[in-house]
C-alpha cells in the first residue's frame, strides 16, 4: 500500500489501546494514530481527527460503539469503521454491521488480522475475525426458502452462499463457470434485493434470513 493512513483508536482500556497504537506506529503505511477513551470523546474529535480508518470497541462508557458509529455516520458517511470487540456473539456484530461497521475484529485476533482488516476496509472490502468466518464456513446450512418475502432466484441463493464463505467475485464465476461480469451483476442484484450496503451487510442477512446458519 503506497497511501499512508490516520488510524484512530477508540477504546476505555488503556492497557489494550496504548498496546494496540504501539503494534500500529510500527506498520510501514500507517502514518498518524488518534486515540479517544470513549464514544463520545470519539464523536466530538471526529471531524478534526478526519481518520481514513477507525477501530472502535463495542463496550464502552458514555457512549458505546453502536451508538458512536451511528453518530459517527451521520458526521462522515463515507467512514470507514472496524468493530473491537471480546465476543463472537452474533447480536454484537450484526448490530455493529447494521449501525455501519464495514468489519468486525475479536479482540484476540492475530495482529496480522488487524493488518488486513485496516488493508481489506480501506480498499472498500469487508472484513470479519478468522474465527467469525471460520464459524460461519463449519455451520453453513442451505436452506431452500428465505424469509420475508425477498424473492431471491436459485442462482442469487447460491452465489450468496458463496459470498459468505468469502469467495471473491472472480472465484465465484470460476465455481459456478460463469463471467466475473455476470457474478458481478448478480452482487448487485443482491445488494439491491436485500436492502444491503456492502458485503458484511449481505452476510448478515443471510444470517438473519435462513440462508446459512451460525
Amino acid at each position: 500500500m503506497n497511501e499512508k493512513l490516520r488510524i484512530y483508536l477508540v477504546d476505555d482500556h488503556n492497557l489494550f489501546r496504548e498496546g494496540l497504537r504501539l503494534l500500529l506506529s510500527k506498520v510501514p503505511f500507517i502514518d498518524k494514530i488518534y486515540e479517544a477513551a470513549n464514544g463520545q470523546e470519539f464523536v466530538d474529535n471526529l471531524e478534526q481527527v478526519n481518520p481514513d480508518i477507525v477501530l472502535i470497541d463495542i463496550e464502552m462508557p458514555i457512549l458505546n460503539g453502536i451508538k458512536a458509529t451511528l453518530k459517527a455516520l451521520e458526521l462522515m458517511p463515507e467512514l470507514k469503521i472496524i468493530a473491537l470487540s471480546m465476543y463472537a456473539d452474533e447480536s454484537y456484530y450484526t448490530s455493529m454491521i447494521e449501525a455501519g461497521a464495514k468489519g468486525f475484529l475479536l479482540k484476540n485476533s492475530s495482529f496480522d488480522q488487524v493488518q488486513r482488516a485496516i488493508t481489506d476496509v480501506y480498499e472498500g472490502k469487508s472484513f470479519f475475525s478468522q474465527e467469525i468466518m471460520e464459524s460461519l464456513i463449519k455451520t453453513i446450512n442451505r436452506k431452500k426458502n428465505i424469509r420475508l418475502g425477498t424473492e431471491l432466484t436459485e442462482r442469487e441463493i447460491e452465489i450468496l452462499f458463496d459470498i459468505c464463505k468469502g469467495l471473491s467475485n472472480q472465484e465465484i464465476a470460476e465455481k459456478l463457470f460463469l463471467s466475473k461480469r455476470t457474478v458481478d451483476k448478480h452482487r448487485e442484484n443482491l445488494l439491491l434485493k436485500t436492502g444491503s450496503k456492502n458485503t458484511a451487510s449481505l452476510v448478515i442477512y443471510a444470517i438473519k434470513n435462513g440462508v446459512i446458519k451460525v
